[in-house]
């Protein structure tokens, strides 16, 4: 096996040419076949385990240019400043003011992350409130917690009450329709609501169905 100078050259010069490897290629650069020896090697020179593809990618710690977020990507193996994928996910959350949901933590770690989460919750490291018939993951310290989830309701747009308001002509207009049918069993609301529209009088479906569920008007069924 090489000296520990020899060594430090060889992976200098390994990492210059391919800025990530695997184990395999260590193998062969330090001529070992000893874990041991390739991982305290690469200790002495500083390293990371990519937190993509189970770890088994290594690059130099000085090699990387981490984004915003702390991770950085060569080909698809991605690393994380702070280390494994559930240390990544843990910081990424912490540091997140509105939380993150599933699916935006997948489009940043560019990996599925469901399973992490679940183990990360049993473990009482993130917490996660249901929202808008999801999860929203939320740092585990309460307090952060709250803030994150208030944070993420402003995000969410004005809900407006688009329910159909009917007024008191609305009303009539429908009631004639059916009235002059002659008949307690009446065509289809949609049917209803367009030959009013044909008449000029602008009514929606829902509306005349709202009539019908207030009088108790039935719609005529084919072959009534």
């Amino acid at each position: 096996m090489p000296s520990l100078e020899a060594s430090r050259a060889a992976l200098q010069r390994l990492f210059l040419a391919t800025p990530v490897v695997d184990l395999a290629r260590l193998f062969r650069t330090l001529k070992t076949k000893s874990r041991m020896t390739v991982f305290r090697r690469l200790k002495e020179v500083g390293y990371l385990s990519s937190y993509t593809h189970v770890g088994r990618f290594y690059t130099l710690a000085d090699i990387p240019r981490f984004d915003e977020h702390g991770l950085w990507f060569h080909g698809g193996i991605g690393f994380s400043k702070v280390g494994t994928l559930k240390e990544t996910v843990v910081k990424l959350l912490e540091d997140a003011d509105a939380g993150q949901t599933p699916t935006e933590l997948e489009q940043l770690l560019r990996v599925r992350v469901r399973n992490t989460l679940v183990i990360l919750v049993h473990e009482a490291k993130i917490a996660r409130e249901p929202f808008e018939r999801a999860y929203l993951y939320v740092s585990a310290q309460s307090e952060r917690a709250a803030k994150q989830i208030s944070a993420r309701r402003k995000q969410l747009p004005e809900k407006r009450d688009t329910a159909p308001v009917l007024t008191s002509a609305m009303v009539v207009e429908i009631l004639v329709e059916v009235i002059q049918t002659g008949q307690t069993r009446v065509a289809p609301p949609r049917v209803v609501a367009k030959r009013l529209n044909v008449r000029g009088v602008s009514v929606s479906t829902e509306q005349v169905q709202e009539i019908f569920v207030r009088y108790g008007l039935k719609a005529k069924k084919k072959g009534d």
